[in-house]
């Protein structure tokens, strides 16, 4: 029980099973081990999507060059989702025991859970007894559920959009409002007329409703900027005033309205739904609190034994808790202040637990002694900030020179190229940047050298150009007047130079520590890949279910007519049949590999859409090929990936970038590389909400399901 209650750094709720077995169970549940086991599982589950039929194993998923590719046997990816169902069912089954029946009725997520698998269960058996020859998979659609159900704060975040969804839809009403009027007011305007040379623009883009309604729309994307104005822009400059003020109302306005209202409301749930994490933590803290002051009678001080914990009792909970290990030490750090006295009352336990929410402050190493006045004089100088800015300086001449190598060459053959003088010119370099790396690890020894991050990336680039250019003076035996251009073993020399050159390139991102609005810019983004792990995994959610869907409802409907060879996007000079196509449209962009006849290419083609570029010729062939509802597909995707997801993206980038500019502002480049900020989503929104009242916590301590406290 005691270990449980100080579990606190995951903001997990506290309302389960609270006896020794159960607390084990809960322990060994959610241990690196299985929660690693897990993950793995649902991410074999999702993966099978690319193996299945209709699979993703060939190199092309041009159906031009698309030969016949290896299926598994049937039974094979059949076994592996199995054993994954077994693993969900002992999930579901363990979570269910923790916390009771009761509790299981009210969650429902749990109740779910219970039924994907049901289904998932049931369709496979049917698809085992059809000798998987079935047309549909029910299952493949709710296997992102499981995605789900097994984050939290993926969970809070579908709820925040959930609550969300009324104020976007108002905006996207007003769009619907304009792009009608606008649609109309277009139909009037470019209605065809006796002369056959003025309806271009009724003819391409404004012959019905759905045209008009499609053109307008994609307008509104931009993808078809100014090609959709051209033909009445062509007879009269005056109706340039109309695109110009659908664009401007609709684009720039009420685009960029959303966006902020996204921002705003999502940013407003997300901060209610954070704030239930917080109170998880506190509750958490009330509940040790409670739970240890029980053990007062061991104490000395047994007249504050009711109001009080034991200092001792903390110091033997903490050495055995599971939390980073920088937050052990230091909350066992500020416990130990307390030992004098022998007790802690509420507040002082709460403090130190304040802890979690602070800022990791990473101490360098002290530098190496050295007796000798030379050594402690050539430490001072290789140890000081103007080394690493001279350092810099060397390699961006590097990359100039190869730059410029680059330009000069850039019309010559690999053949030509004399990659002996680049060569020797990046010999020169690397032999300065293995000179500085020796020379910090002198004057920082090798654990203060590797105590910063920079060093290690700089080190290890350094060390790979170093080998490389050890293999290639031992293979070409360079500088040599007589080495031939195009000679080829193994691995050309141009091959070996251009990695090189590749590795140097990259090497110079080693200035990003040393400016600090970079370092933070840089800083962000990995915050982002770490911890907004839950809106990445929703966003894999929203594109693997359009997939399965894309693939039941256009898989094969697009095929190239027989004999069309590969065609050049400026010329039509090697068409071999008498297909004519017109300009723009997905045949002849040559948009042929982007399909939904796997997978894998309808994760492609999705992303194509999502970022709606020419996004208007995938909608008009699938529209052409099927039928004009189709157009409601790619709609759809439209909406839910660049207009609601891409904005919320934006806005938590924003948020994120905002905070750490907040929290770092006032430091250092110096500062900037020492602090480790934790920005995790709870802290994000931390010095916004409302702490919980005494009151509030002993009424929810008081309603567990499993603790009984007096």
């Amino acid at each position: 029980m005691l270990i449980k209650c100080i579990y606190l750094n995951q903001y997990r709720s506290i309302n389960h099973r609270v006896d020794a077995r159960s607390l084990c169970l809960y322990r060994w549940y959610y241990s690196r081990t299985c929660q690693w086991s897990l993950g793995l599982t649902i991410t074999v589950v999702l993966l099978l999507a690319f193996v299945e039929r209709p699979t993703s194993l060939s190199v092309s998923s041009d159906p031009r060059y698309r030969t016949l590719t290896w299926e598994p046997p049937c039974g094979v990816t059949e076994s592996i989702e199995m054993v994954c169902l077994i693993i969900f069912c002992l999930d579901l089954a363990v979570k269910s025991y923790l916390i009771g029946w009761d509790e299981f009725r009210k969650g429902k997520w749990l109740i779910g859970y219970t039924m994907v698998i049901s289904v998932s269960i049931i369709d496979w058996v049917l698809s085992v007894s059809m000798v998987c020859d079935e047309k549909l998979r029910v299952r493949r659609l709710l296997r992102p559920f499981f995605l789900l159900q097994n984050s939290s704060l993926m969970k809070k975040t579908l709820k925040c959009i959930k609550r969300t969804l009324p104020e976007i839809a108002s905006v996207i009403l007003l769009l619907a409002l304009h792009l009608c009027l606008f649609t109309m007011i277009g139909m009037l305007l470019f209605a065809k007329t006796e002369d056959s040379e003025k309806n271009g623009e009724w003819r391409l883009h404004f012959r019905n409703l759905t045209t008009s309604l499609t053109s307008l729309l994609v307008l509104l994307t931009t993808a078809n900027n100014p090609d959709v104005m051209i033909p009445a822009y062509s007879l009269n400059r005056a109706y340039a005033i109309f695109f110009v003020a659908f664009s401007v109302i609709g684009t720039y306005c009420l685009m960029n309205l959303l966006t902020a209202i996204i921002y705003n409301q999502f940013r407003g749930y997300l901060l209610m739904s954070v704030q239930t994490s917080i109170i998880r933590r506190r509750l958490g803290i009330r509940a040790a609190f409670q739970v240890l002051s029980c053990l007062g009678l061991v104490c000395i001080h047994t007249h504050m034994q009711a109001h009080c914990v034991c200092v001792d009792t903390v110091l033997k909970v903490m050495s055995r808790v599971q939390m980073k290990s920088y937050y052990r030490s230091t909350i066992t750090m500020v416990t130990q202040k307390y030992a004098d006295v022998g007790t802690m009352d509420r507040q002082q336990f709460q403090k130190i637990f304040e802890e979690l929410d602070k800022d990791r402050i990473k101490e360098h190493p002290p530098l190496p002694q050295y007796n000798s006045p030379i050594l402690q004089r050539l430490q001072v100088i290789f140890s000081h900030y103007y080394l690493n800015i001279f350092g810099n300086a060397v390699a961006l001449v590097n990359v100039i020179c190869i730059c410029t190598v680059l330009v000069l060459n850039s019309e010559k053959s690999t053949a030509e190229r004399d990659n002996n003088i680049l060569e020797v010119m990046n010999l020169c370099f690397i032999l300065f940047y293995l000179f500085e790396m020796c020379m910090k690890v002198f004057a920082f020894g090798w654990r203060g050298y590797l105590s910063y991050r920079n060093n290690i990336f700089d080190g290890l680039v350094t060390i790979l150009l170093l080998v490389l250019q050890i293999t290639i003076c031992a293979t070409y035996r360079l500088p040599y007047s007589q080495w031939e251009p195009s000679y080829h073993g193994a691995v050309s020399l141009w091959e070996m130079v251009r990695l090189v050159n590749m590795l140097i390139v990259f090497r110079f991102l080693r200035i990003i520590p040393d400016i600090k609005l970079m370092a933070l810019v840089a800083s962000t983004l990995l915050d982002l890949v770490k911890n907004l792990r839950a809106f990445a995994g929703i966003l894999v959610v929203v594109y693997y279910v359009f997939a399965v869907f894309g693939i039941w409802l256009f898989e094969g409907a697009i095929k190239p007519p027989p004999g069309i060879s590969v065609l050049s996007n400026t010329s039509m000079e090697n068409i071999t049949s008498n297909f004519t196509m017109e300009c723009g449209t997905y045949e002849q962009l040559q948009y042929w590999p982007n399909n939904f006849d796997d997978f894998a290419a309808a994760i492609i083609l999705l992303y194509d859409v999502m970022i709606v570029n020419n996004w208007q010729a995938f909608m008009d062939a699938y529209s052409r090929y099927t039928t004009e509802w189709a157009k409601v597909y790619f709609v759809c995707w439209w909406l839910t990936s660049s207009v609601m997801w891409v904005n919320l993206f934006v806005a938590l980038i924003l948020e994120n970038f905002i905070y750490k500019w907040d929290r770092s502002h006032s430091c250092s480049v110096t500062d900037v590389e020492r602090i480790r900020y934790e920005t995790t989503v709870q802290l994000m929104f931390k010095y916004v909400d409302t702490e919980p009242t005494e009151e509030e916590l002993l009424c929810q301590l008081h309603q567990h399901p499993h603790l009984h406290l007096q």
